[in-house]
């Protein structure tokens, strides 16, 4: 297992624009969660290790370069010990606006998720315990990863991303010519509620 670059930022805080970015930089594949769902070895590798097999990181992230998004950034300590030569990105948003498309879309279909052993929902159990629903035990463990990150990464393997940042922060961080394209907008609050089939907001 080789990644170039690890996600430590929780889901909704822009990771599958960056899985995107990241890929344009010829640094995919890109291991996020729609990878996970999407591949049946991938996710019956992953629902092993939710029910407490011991991880097999190198199974785990086979042929991918780089990975964002739970659940690989439940694992960031892990994964930047065995992988020091990887640039760490933290993706971030304000803690308020990440609660607010958390709860309308992960936390949403959370609730309604039929399949109960499924990696989403165990790895939100796994990330906020038996406190799922509580608003300000979320923004604080929240604001706890975003703090340990920044406390743990050395600053020159860090790389801090916001929403709204485009290519520079990242492109200056990896050493790399900013692509002549947009930076990508993927996977909006509607996007994805109607991925989960979870209803539509009202207008």
């Amino acid at each position: 297992m080789q990644l170039s670059v690890i996600g430590a930022g929780f889901g909704r805080t822009g990771t599958d624009s960056m899985r995107e970015a990241l890929t344009i930089l010829g640094l995919g594949p890109c291991h996020h969660m729609f990878e996970v769902t999407a591949n049946p070895v991938m996710k019956a590798r992953w629902r092993a290790l939710m029910a407490g097999e011991a991880p097999d990181w190198p199974a785990l992230f086979q042929g991918y370069r780089s990975c964002v998004d739970w659940p690989a950034a439940f694992y960031w300590r892990e994964l930047a010990a065995l992988n020091p030569a990887a640039k760490v990105v933290l993706t971030w948003r304000t803690p308020e606006s990440w609660w607010e498309s958390f709860e309308k879309t992960i936390l949403a279909h959370y609730r309604v998720a039929e399949d109960r052993a499924s990696v989403g929902v165990r790895i939100v159990e796994k990330v906020f315990g038996d406190r799922i629903g509580d608003r300000d035990h979320a923004i604080a463990l929240y604001e706890a990863n975003v703090a340990a990150v920044r406390r743990e990464i050395p600053p020159g393997r860090l790389i801090v991303h916001g929403l709204g940042d485009g290519w520079g922060p990242l492109c200056a961080g990896l050493g790399l010519a900013e692509p002549q394209v947009p930076y990508p907008s993927r996977n909006s609050t509607a996007d994805m509620r109607a991925r989960f089939s979870v209803a539509p907001l009202p207008e």
